[in-house]
């Protein structure tokens, strides 16, 4: 195994001092080491406000015939870690994971990360990042991977809906307005977000589902404005299913009494 002191895979990011770990490459094993059951914050994209740090937790399995000595695990946005553009180290000293013991074969690893908007995470690292991991037997068998896991860094999201006039009455027009906004990274703000498809759904007085009415898409500042044909006491609300970069939300529904 090709060892070295750091790990510089982002200057000022992931820089590993003073850490023995094999140089970035592709997979590698030697011997019977396995790394499996890799989980990144309980299976759930790891979605991050404008301005406040989001701690996650990666577990994942170890198992070698000689016991396990030890692994980490390493997050990064890029094609791979060597080219990567931004990334996490775990929290512990040594950026090592806290690995216990199932029996005389097999450990449960687990490691926490922080994403920091403005530090570690940007608006163009936003979507799919990968998980980088390393584990080694006590009788230095070790197994590297590139890749043991990808999952979603999304951009946290926001939206609002007001229906008027209210109360309406029956047959006359009601005017309903919001905003799709989500996590500005660099700026520390929530901005809109431009020309997305947005669902327009009423949900009937008494009842429990939300039907969808019609679909229309975010102006270049995120707001949205379409009108309807008042029928029936209920509530309306907007629905953004989301993208890649940024998870779906709903809005919460506004009540309009149609007299």
């Amino acid at each position: 195994m090709r060892m070295r002191a750091t790990l510089g895979v982002v200057t000022g990011a992931l820089a590993l001092s003073a850490l023995a770990v094999p140089a970035a490459q592709a997979d590698e094993v030697q011997g019977d080491t396995t790394i499996s059951n890799v989980v990144v914050n309980g299976g759930k994209a790891a979605v991050v406000g404008a301005t406040t740090t989001k701690t996650i937790t990666v577990s994942f399995t170890v198992q070698d015939a000689s016991g396990v000595d030890w692994a980490q695990a390493i997050l990064y946005h890029g094609a791979d870690i060597d080219s990567s553009d931004t990334g996490a180290v775990a929290n512990s000293s040594d950026g090592r994971a806290t690995c216990t013991a199932v029996s005389a074969t097999t450990s449960n690893c687990k490691s926490t990360f922080n994403l920091d908007p403005g530090y570690n995470v940007f608006n163009s690292a936003a979507g799919t990042w990968k998980v980088w991991a390393i584990a080694a037997g006590n009788d230095a068998d070790y197994v590297l991977k590139e890749n043991a896991k990808t999952f979603l860094v999304q951009r946290a999201s926001k939206l609002t809906v007001n229906a008027s006039p209210e109360p309406v009455a029956k047959g006359k027009t009601i005017t309903v307005t919001g905003k799709l906004s989500r996590a500005n990274w660099d700026r520390g703000t929530y901005n809109g977000y431009s020309t997305q498809p947005v669902k327009l759904q009423f949900r009937k007085y008494g009842t429990s589902t939300y039907t969808t009415l019609k679909t229309i898409k975010t102006n270049t500042y995120g707001d949205l404005k379409t009108t309807v044909t008042a029928s029936a006491d209920g509530y309306f609300r907007y629905r953004f299913e989301g993208t890649s970069t940024t998870p779906a939300v709903s809005a919460t529904g506004d009540f309009v009494d149609v007299r």
